[in-house]
């Protein structure tokens, strides 16, 4: 079966890169843990803020991980077993989660702060400047 693209039109030419990045955003983990928000929020300058909240309840700031690579965002975290303690009954399970998100260019990561069992990622994106360039290019006539 032959896959087809709606970026494969002769008019869009050199956007292999986004499709490459849609095939990463839905290769992401179809795992629902940890549940997240994503809420935009008013900056002080007139531009927005986005926050990324994960539902991170067990987890120590030490046991979390937060990294940018490539333009994509990966949140990780790891429990430890505790070897010595003896359950009755284990309801809770040390799990371990990779989470990630693709950024667009431009995206920063402003800050990451734990609080009450969530874990907030602000981003930002710095406001561009408008600039429309016109460029003419020269004909060259082959003899």
């Amino acid at each position: 079966m032959t896959r087809t693209s709606l970026l494969n039109s002769p008019l869009l030419l050199g956007f292999d890169e986004i499709e490459r990045l849609l095939d990463r955003v839905t290769k992401g983990s179809g795992d629902g843990y940890p549940p997240y928000n994503i809420e935009r929020r008013a900056n002080g300058d007139g531009g927005d803020v986005l926050r990324i909240t994960l539902a991170v309840a067990g987890f120590s700031k030490d046991e979390l991980d937060v990294a940018v690579e490539n333009s994509q965002l990966t949140i990780r975290g790891r429990q430890e077993e505790e070897d010595d303690r003896v359950y009755l009954h284990r309801g809770i399970a040390a799990r371990q989660f990779t989470r990630t998100f693709v950024l667009a260019d431009g995206i920063e990561v402003r800050s990451a702060d734990l609080s009450n069992g969530l874990l907030s990622i602000d981003l930002v994106r710095p406001e561009p400047e408008p600039e429309r360039e016109v460029r003419k290019v020269e004909i060259t006539q082959a003899e």
